[in-house]
C-alpha cells in the first residue's frame, strides 16, 4: 500500500470518528479539512470506501436503513439512487487508534503531518510530542539546507528567485516557531504518574494502637 493510500485510510476513519458521512460530505470534508487532499476524486475515493467495508472497518448504511454493505447506491424501490451513510465500526475504531500511535517519520513529512495533526485530539500525549519534534527537526534539516545552498547561489539568482527563496526560508521559520511553542504547551501539560507511597510500619498519627 503507498503512503498516500494508508494516509487516506487515516484520514476517512478519523472523520467518520466524528460522525457518520455519505460520500459527498465526506469527501467535501476531506478537499476543505485536510489540504493534503484537497484534489480526491470520487474515482480515489469510493474504491477505498468499499476496501474499507469490505476489511469491515466501516459500515455501509442505505437511505438510512441498517448496514448494508452493499456500495452502488440503488435503494431497491426503483431508479433513485440512494445516499449511502458511511460510520466506523468497532474493529475500524481499534484500527484508527492504531494508526495514530504511529509516529515515525512517515508522520512527521509535508503531506502526512497536517492529518496526523488533525487528529491530535484523540492521539495520546506522548505520541503527539514525538510527532511534533520529529517534525521540528524535518524543518530544521530543511532550513539548514536551504541556507546553504543560497549562500551558494546567491549571485546567481534572479530577484524573483531570490524571494521565492526568502518565502519559503520564511515559512519554514514560523513553522519551526509554532512547532517550539506546541512542544513546550504539550511537555509542560503531560501527565506524571504520582509518587509511589511508601509503605511503613508506623500507624498514622490519628490511630491509636493497642
Amino acid at each position: 500500500m503507498s503512503r498516500r493510500s494508508a494516509l487516506l485510510e487515516l484520514a476517512i476513519l478519523g472523520l467518520l470518528h466524528e460522525s457518520p458521512l455519505h460520500g459527498y460530505e465526506l469527501r467535501k470534508r476531506l478537499n476543505a479539512v485536510l489540504g493534503a487532499f484537497r484534489v480526491l476524486s470520487y474515482g480515489t475515493l469510493y474504491p477505498c470506501l468499499r476496501e474499507l467495508v469490505a476489511r469491515g472497518w466501516i459500515a455501509a448504511d442505505t437511505a438510512g436503513n441498517s448496514p448494508t454493505g452493499s456500495l452502488n447506491g440503488a435503494s431497491g424501490q426503483g431508479s433513485r439512487r440512494a445516499k449511502i451513510v458511511y460510520e466506523l465500526t468497532g474493529d475500524g475504531l481499534a484500527q484508527f487508534q492504531s494508526m495514530l500511535s504511529q509516529s515515525g517519520p512517515a508522520a512527521w513529512e509535508d503531506d502526512t503531518f497536517n492529518v496526523h495533526f488533525a487528529f491530535f485530539a484523540r492521539t495520546e500525549s506522548d505520541v503527539r510530542l514525538r510527532i511534533l519534534e520529529g517534525r521540528r527537526s524535518r524543518l530544521e534539516e530543511r532550513l539548514d539546507s536551504f541556507r546553504s545552498a543560497a549562500a551558494q547561489r546567491r549571485e546567481r539568482l534572479d530577484l524573483y528567485t531570490t524571494e521565492l527563496q526568502r518565502h519559503g526560508l520564511e515559512s519554514a521559520e514560523r513553522e519551526v516557531r509554532w512547532l517550539s511553542e506546541l512542544i513546550e504547551t504539550e511537555r509542560s501539560t503531560a501527565p506524571t504518574n504520582p509518587p509511589a507511597t511508601a509503605t511503613t510500619d508506623t500507624p498514622p498519627p490519628n490511630l491509636k494502637t493497642t
